[in-house]
């Protein structure tokens, strides 16, 4: 399993605890060093059955600063996930990718489905 996160994100530090808390094993990835690929953000949309906008930082700074709020409704996916490979700040996280399941943000409810079967 792989999870993308920003080491500055409260939200993430709070995930890997949990995770580490449970003893499951993951690869840690810097989305700030290393932001997702356009090819990445589509496949974990499919898999996860997700709307687009679930992946968006909607608490971050650069997505208020860019007015996403307001754009974001008159935009295709296909725009939303080319907007978003631009820069991983514009990505929530963090985002745990296994074989069979993709979790974008850290709801506990969520994550316990996955891990406490």
């Amino acid at each position: 399993m792989k999870v993308v996160c920003y080491p500055k994100c409260g939200t993430c530090k709070k995930a890997l605890a949990y995770l580490e808390n449970l003893g499951v094993g993951y690869d840690y990835r810097d989305i700030k060093l290393e932001n997702p690929s356009y090819e990445e953000l589509k496949l974990w949309q499919e898999k996860s059955g997700l709307e687009m906008k679930r992946f968006f930082n909607t608490s971050g700074q650069l997505y208020k600063s860019m007015e996403l709020k307001d754009k974001l409704p008159g935009m295709s996916d296909e725009e939303k996930l080319q907007l978003l490979a631009t820069d991983g700040m514009l990505v929530k996280r963090p985002i745990a990718i296994g074989d069979d399941f993709v979790l974008v943000g850290f709801k506990e409810k969520e994550w316990d489905d996955v891990f406490k079967k």
